[in-house]
């Protein structure tokens, strides 16, 4: 009979989750790099549709959105001073790391998701680092060192209770890309949680592109590289005859 009972809460509860639903918008899913692109913002908004009311007594919902740039590998190193120079001691290889990643949140990160379930879907910054194994006793420390200097650039950000949330149905938020953008897609993720368990998932994405002479440079530096060879030396030369000409006028 218990069985029974608790197989019946199970698939209501089940049936309540599936019932509150995420409605995305986005203010622009294209973003263009130019030669005066200094950064971006992009409004993310949207609401919950519900196809019953809300449960009575049920916990506030919560919104977290994660926006993931392209997944790049890298190698972190130490640097350490042995005879009076910096050399490198020791490092560790990351598989893939996002090049730019934001967490917003509608309320303190670890209030509104559980840890079981951002191990299930690597939401937080730390999680959604992939890491391969190597023989250094103090990894952690390589990663977190990771995490410091990107945040300092800008590149990767927690913006806790930076989700307005209205009603507990209409929510908006405002995602800051820095000038740095790394071109390529970017994922983004919208969970809808109660008491930390993830309810509903929506998942949509951000194109980043360059545009103009920017996109045509880099379609010939990839494509042509000798004629893009040429027209780097053409231009390293005319800049160079223009300042000794100016240079000359000017002693003239």
């Amino acid at each position: 009979m218990r069985a029974l009972l608790a197989l019946l809460a199970l698939l209501l509860w089940t049936a309540q989750a599936r019932a509150e639903e995420i409605v995305l918008g986005l203010s622009s899913d294209q973003v263009a790099i130019t030669a005066t692109f200094t950064g971006s913002d992009i409004l993310i908004f949207g609401a919950v549709k519900r196809d019953t009311p809300a449960p009575a007594g049920a916990a506030p919902l919560g919104v977290v959105i994660a926006v993931s740039g392209p997944l790049q590998p890298l190698t972190v190193r130490e640097a350490q001073r042995r005879f009076g120079i910096w050399v490198n001691s020791a490092a560790v290889q990351v598989d893939a790391a996002p090049s730019f990643y934001a967490v917003a949140t509608t309320g303190p990160l670890d209030k509104v998701l559980s840890s079981t379930e951002d191990l299930r879907h690597s939401i937080t910054i730390p999680r959604a680092i992939r890491a391969i194994g190597n023989d250094v006793g103090n990894r952690e420390d390589f990663l977190d060192a990771l995490l410091r200097i990107r945040e300092g650039e800008g590149q990767y950000r927690i913006l806790e209770g930076a989700v307005e949330f209205d009603e507990q149905t209409l929510f908006r938020t405002q995602i800051g890309l820095p000038a740095n953008l790394v071109e390529g897609d970017y994922p983004t993720r919208i969970f809808l949680t109660r008491d930390g368990e993830v309810i509903d998932m929506f998942e949509t994405t951000i194109y980043v592109r360059k545009a103009g002479i920017e996109r045509w440079l880099n379609a010939l530096a990839h494509e042509e590289p000798f004629l893009y060879g040429l027209l780097a030396l053409a231009l390293a030369i005319a800049a160079g005859w223009g300042a000794s000409a100016g240079f000359q006028a000017l002693r003239g």
